[in-house]
């Protein structure tokens, strides 16, 4: 049977309709965009006037800014937009400024009879820095490595004054900055700036065979407007439909305020990244995890001791070992730190910076507070320090929350990050004093810290049950720590019951015992360091399309 008998007995009864095997022949017969722009290049079609349409016409006036462009239904998945820019600005290998996803679903569309049909939907998706109105990582940045240019808009990285801390990338609801390990900062897309400057086209504008991203010129104004409801749409134009003017299963926009348009002719639909329901841990940031602990216990330590009037230079010393070891423990975070002096740069607008100031503030207060109490001269004053080590503890730890509340992640919250953190320096800070010198009180006092705080983290578990489809970020983190995460889980249920509830309830009903009080710090310490682990590997943030 010849090719067209068989097409002819494919068909549909209905007349005019295509078949599913007509329309793939059809596809076979087109050119791809990759050899559509081969064989153009071997026309010596591909000059620079090419190129000239990708860009605006003119500069941005006041209120406006240079923005990506990507029109969705042109964009085909090739990555020669990431090879370009991988090419041109010199990456390390595995590092990416442009990533290419795609979102699954289904969408409604018209039929040739008449009348609707469902249909599966891809849509693939080119993402690079989104050079927002408002953008985090600027924000952020505790020594002002980033500047929004005035004249263009682009956000552009300063390598020379980064330390290397990724607070930016923490910041950014995109994932856009990227750490290079070779060089110990952060490294982000800026557009091609140079080359805009003088009129040519961006790397992966200029590389892409479908000609799926351009340069346009937005009002920063309208940007603004137009992320203030919770699903703008772009009016219709150029033959387009009104769409949604940002991504579906994307981080909300109202954040930064981001400026790329994606724009696209097909229907709109609810579609998902491949990765929605299949939320993986986070790396753990084991000096952050070892830096707030450990400063936390430093600070919870001090505390206790001066509200129950201990006379224990052990104890002291004690505390202020714990918090200058996790202060020594927060440099090797950082890619660069030999800079870490600049860190209070960015104190006005960077919570980071003042979580900095507000600890070394702590560790003045605290070796003064020490010092007032077993030198005479300073005796007169001990009342005094003591209030400033109080309140610049509970300052430090608010700042150490906020820090993390800041990035908008909804597992890292205040209403969740603060009772861990304050918790963290209640538990350990009474776990201190019990192991030094253990009493009823004081065992009564970690047994009800620990039973609260355990409590507070407990309660993101009711997120993992739920006959919704849809996957927020707490359901996410709910599902991570009782699945892949479990062990962990129990691990720190396990000691925590163990030095927070078990040995203090033993305590209460036999003489003190410092070996049991030991013990429960100890446990204390290993419970809150799996507490803070899975703080950081179960956050599951909303991300772009993978």
């Amino acid at each position: 049977m010849t090719l067209a008998a068989n097409r002819s007995s494919s068909a549909s009864p209905v007349s005019g309709e295509r078949t599913l095997v007509d329309q793939l022949l059809a596809e076979q017969r087109q050119l791809t965009a990759v050899e559509a722009f081969a064989r153009a290049h071997e026309r010596h079609e591909l000059t620079e006037p090419r190129y000239q349409r990708l860009l605006p016409a003119s500069p941005p006036r006041p209120g406006e800014q240079f923005a990506f462009e990507v029109n969705l239904d042109q964009c085909s998945g090739c990555k020669a937009c990431v090879t370009a820019c991988h090419s041109l600005n010199g990456l390390d290998d595995g590092e990416a400024w442009r990533e290419v996803g795609v979102l699954f679903g289904e969408a409604s569309e018209p039929c040739e009879t008449g009348g609707r049909r469902i249909v599966p939907l891809e849509q693939v998706v080119t993402t690079a820095c989104h050079h927002c109105v408002e953008p985090g990582c600027l924000e952020g940045c505790p020594v002002l490595a980033y500047d929004k240019d005035p004249l263009t808009g682009i956000v552009r990285h300063l390598d020379d004054q980064c330390i290397g801390c990724s607070y930016c990338i923490l910041k950014c609801p995109y994932d856009v900055p990227k750490y290079s390990e070779s060089r110990g900062i952060v490294r982000k897309c800026d557009m091609c700036h140079g080359r805009l400057a003088t009129g040519e086209a961006p790397a992966c504008v200029q590389a892409c065979p479908n000609e799926a991203i351009r340069i346009s010129v937005v009002s920063q104004t309208a940007v603004r407007n137009g992320f203030a409801h919770a699903e703008p749409v772009e009016p219709a134009g150029r033959g387009q439909q009104n769409i949604p003017v940002w991504l579906p299963d994307s981080p909300a926009p109202d954040i930064t305020l981001p400026t790329t348009r994606y724009v696209s002719k097909k229907p709109s639909a609810d579609l998902r990244a491949v990765d929605h329901s299949l939320p993986q841990p986070q790396h753990p940031h084991w000096p952050l995890i070892l830096m707030l602990v450990l400063t936390q216990a430093g600070m919870g330590g001090l505390l206790a001791i001066r509200l129950t009037h201990l006379d224990s230079l052990l104890l002291d010393l004690s505390s202020l070992a714990l918090l200058v070891a996790g202060l020594t423990a927060s440099v090797f975070h950082l890619g660069q730190p030999l800079k870490a002096w600049r860190v209070w740069l960015g104190w006005r607008t960077s919570w980071l910076s003042r979580e900095a100031m507000a600890l070394n503030a702590f560790g003045g207060a605290a070796f003064l507070s020490v010092a007032a109490r077993w030198l005479p001269a300073l005796t007169s004053y001990y009342s005094l320090i003591t209030f400033a080590v109080a309140t610049v503890a509970l300052a430090a730890v608010f700042a150490q929350a906020m820090v993390y509340a800041d990035t908008h992640r909804a597992f890292w919250s205040l209403r969740h990050t603060a009772p861990r953190f304050f918790g963290s320096a209640f538990v350990l800070g009474s776990a201190l004093v019990l192991a030094w010198q253990p009493t009823a009180l004081t065992a009564l006092a970690l047994l009800f810290v620990t039973l609260v705080k355990l409590g507070c983290e407990l309660a993101v578990l009711k997120h993992a049950d739920t006959d919704s489809d849809r996957w927020t970020q707490l359901r996410r983190t709910a599902v991570l720590q009782t699945g892949l995460l479990r062990p962990i889980l129990v691990v720190r249920l396990s000691v925590a019951l163990g030095g927070g509830v078990l040995v203090p309830f033993l305590l209460l009903n036999r003489p003190p015992s410092t070996t049991l009080g030991a013990g429960a710090f100890a446990l204390c310490l290993l419970g809150e360091l799996a507490e803070r682990y899975l703080f950081f590997t179960s956050v599951a943030p909303d991300k772009m399309p993978v």
